[in-house]
């Protein structure tokens, strides 16, 4: 059903009356998680389009489309399809089935997919020849490309390959999952057709090496001249099997149930579990199979079978299978012009041109915004702490990191040093449990105390503390951050640190420690807010106090920034203070679950999401008008498990300057944003922003910001000042949905 037919179905069947109380539990209220989910991507394959861009950033977010469709169907899909299997019929509050999710999601899915690779073929192939980038196809080879590509598979390609019969003897090889595999069809030579006639053809596999480069450089008079590394393997594949002849061949990809499953309760060593669990991963059913477009029928119907899958598993591509390897165009190519131009993080003065990190933060608080301001800041308050001789411990969580992490050697530094270290490191960290096994057991080498986190819960916080003695004294030096200890992915997402040394915050730190890494029974928190131990309850009391004044007749108002808004106790609470009255805008990036603008439930309910070159992952609340407001970072977003089974901590912005700081900067511009931003309607759609004002791009205001910026917590430059505020009375928001009798309509 398409989105204006949803809105005008929904209007005809409830009125345009809405003095009634509405039911807060009626499904048509919610958007459906993973609806929502794919139109996020879909904003995404947005980016790609933009014909303004260079065109290898063009590719980067048409890969990440990609990338991101892997991670939903190894987990999202496959738990769907886990449910069907086992008759469970696990429900949101929108109430769709399994069956009915997996319908809507194949629907959706392959609708982008034909758009993505319609984008591949129709403007980024155009783009790159027109740079003199090409890939080519084995008919497409001169004589001299021919040698070349002969003599490239002979020397380094032909002896990784494993050709793989299946028959009555050769079981249909398991294949590892995303693993790039060319199915190959044969027929023993020297029979004649007519004696063929009644002879199947025969069926091998040929898994592609993922230790090989995917492009293969080959000689050009113009430019950069690639074949696929499967392309190449294909078109000699001959030479795999001396004695038949190859009828056709099909490069093929198998996307599979990658999730773990692990009862913390029942494992008496949690590490070893893990480590069972991530063997039998690749062992997971198969989801999804990816496969050429021009692959012969015959060979679809076998892989399928063999698979287990149905029609709507099946993604027939018009492009190369994995094009995330594709970006691999742009480390080959120097060329400035196609791409954008290099992040380079400002430093704060305050910082930079202080001997150490600890008299500074002793001093007042420090609030960084990365990638805009650098993370090395963060890097060197524990690098300094593994080696200043006053600091005394040091206990931190490391959900994610990079791979040579700084982090990891200035810990196991201050280990060696003497120091008392304890680290929680979160081995169910999704797509990151090996490597953080190995980071476990290597600062255990070193002498870290290591611990795995509480039972059930995953920890899910951003949370060091360094104990120091200055003086006759000790001092505690916090900081709180609201994305991963990740030096990497700090230049790639958005993201707040705060440093501080308040007492109150202090202790309610060091009690979270204590709880993680000994028997300690939660306490009152004095100034955090900590998940499962009253986060959402804080959050809904917030939330709830702003109504109470609205209802009053006072100034309310509401800003929350996050990653994705799927509880339905929040939301219902959110639906509750639009009614009573509180202006809410919401910057949510990926999934929202709350319909906005519906006439006595949501009408005062605004949802943008901005998607740029950088993710956006920072997580701020601001509960308050005018100077009532109280500003919180986070690491949580708002959804059930972060409430329910993660360990998150909220934290207040106390500093004044800080406060405002984030209300202008981190909320007021990305309100401002008429670019890069989408407002979510009614029916789940995303339009984007309309505006008579000057553009306004929020991450583009930001980086100049960052670079003109010579001190950082001083008052924020004029150019990105805004003060966010619900729409003018001249520009009144879009028309709101009618509720009548407990049913939406827009």
């Amino acid at each position: 059903m398409s989105p204006v037919r949803h809105r005008e179905d929904l209007r005809s069947s409830c009125g345009q009356t809405h003095n009634v109380a509405v039911r807060l539990q009626d499904p048509r209220l919610y958007i459906n998680r993973e609806i929502s989910w794919l139109a996020f991507n879909d904003r995404v394959l947005a980016e790609a389009k933009s014909a303004w861009l260079p065109v290898y950033e063009r590719l980067k977010f048409l890969s990440i489309v990609s990338s991101n469709l892997d991670e939903f169907f190894m987990v999202r899909a496959a738990g769907l399809k886990k449910q069907l299997t086992l008759n469970m019929a696990e429900t949101g509050a929108d109430g769709m089935l399994p069956g009915e999710q997996l319908a809507a999601i194949a629907e959706r899915s392959h609708a982008m997919v034909a758009e993505q690779y319609r984008l591949w073929k129709d403007e980024i192939v155009p783009a790159l020849l027109a740079h003199g980038v090409t890939i080519l196809t084995a008919a497409s080879l001169t004589a001299e490309q021919k040698q070349a590509a002969r003599a490239h598979f002979t020397a380094s390609v032909f002896s990784a390959l494993t050709p793989l019969a299946v028959d009555s003897g050769h079981p249909f090889p398991h294949l590892r999952n995303k693993s790039l595999n060319l199915a190959v069809l044969l027929r023993k030579e020297g029979r004649k057709r007519r004696r063929d006639a009644g002879i199947e053809n025969l069926f091998a596999v040929v898994q592609v090496p993922q230790v090989l480069n995917r492009l293969v450089a080959l000689p050009s008079t113009q430019g950069q001249a690639y074949i696929l590394l499967e392309e190449l393997i294909a078109s000699f594949a001959g030479e795999l099997f001396p004695g038949y002849a190859v009828v056709g061949t099909a490069p093929f990809r198998v996307t599979r149930n990658w999730d773990l499953t692990i009862d913390d309760e029942d494992s008496e060593d949690l590490l070893d579990t893990i480590q069972e669990e991530l063997r039998r991963r690749d062992r997971g059913a198969a989801v999804r199979l990816e496969i050429d477009a021009q692959t012969p029928a015959e060979l679809e119907r076998v892989i399928t079978e063999m698979l287990n899958l149905v029609p709507p598993d099946v993604y027939r591509l018009t492009g190369p299978l994995q094009l995330s390897d594709v970006t691999a165009l742009a480390d080959n190519d120097p060329r400035s012009d196609l791409r954008v131009e290099p992040l380079v993080p400002a430093v704060p003065q305050v910082l930079r041109d202080a001997e150490s990190v600890f008299p500074v933060v002793a001093a007042k608080d420090v609030l960084l915004h990365h990638p805009y301001e650098s993370f090395d800041p963060v890097v060197r308050f524990l690098s300094e702490a593994a080696e200043d001789p006053s600091v005394l411990a040091i206990k931190m969580t490391l959900y994610r990191t990079s791979g040579d992490s700084p982090f990891v050697r200035a810990l196991s530094r201050a280990a060696e040093n003497g120091k008392q270290v304890a680290v929680l490191v979160e081995l169910k960290a999704r797509f990151d449990e090996a490597n953080n096994i190995a980071w476990a057991r290597r600062l255990e080498e070193t002498g870290v105390h290591v611990v795995y986190g509480l039972v059930g819960l995953k920890t899910h916080c951003k949370v060091a503390l360094v104990v120091r003695r200055e003086g006759g004294r000790i001092r505690r030096y916090v900081h709180i951050g609201t994305g991963n200890y990740n030096p990497t992915t700090a230049r790639q997402y958005t993201d707040v640190s705060l440093f501080t040394t308040r007492e109150e915050i202090a202790d309610d730190v060091t009690a979270l420690f204590n709880m993680l890494t000994g028997f300690a029974e939660a306490p009152h928190w004095k100034r955090l807010a900590v998940a499962p131990l009253g986060l959402q309850k804080r959050i809904i009391d917030l939330i709830g106090r702003e109504a109470g004044r609205a209802k009053k007749g006072e100034p309310a108002r509401i800003i929350a920034k996050m990653n994705a808004l799927v509880d339905p106790d929040v939301i219902r609470a959110l639906y509750e203070a639009s009614n009573a009255g509180v202006e809410i805008d919401l910057l949510v990036r990926g999934i929202c679950c709350l319909r906005p603008g519906i006439a006595g439930v949501s009408e005062r309910i605004r949802v943008i999401s901005v998607v740029d070159r950088f993710l956006e992952h920072s997580r701020v609340f601001a509960f308050g008008a005018g100077d009532k407001a109280e500003v919180y970072l986070s690491s949580a977003d708002w959804m059930p498990r972060n409430f329910h089974r993660r360990i998150e901590v909220m934290c207040p912005v106390e500093e004044p300057a800080l406060r405002q700081r984030l209300l202008d900067e981190v909320l007021g511009v990305a309100l401002r944003d008429n670019v890069k931003s989408r407002r979510l309607l009614v029916d789940g759609s995303y339009v984007a922003a309309e505006s008579s004002e000057l553009p306004a791009r929020s991450q583009a205001l930001l980086l100049e910001a960052a670079r003109r910026a010579s001190v950082a917590q001083i008052a924020t430059p004029a150019v990105i000042r805004h003060a966010a505020a619900p729409p003018a009375p001249d520009k009144p928001a879009p028309e709101p949905v009618r509720v009548v009798g407990g049913t939406a309509s827009g």
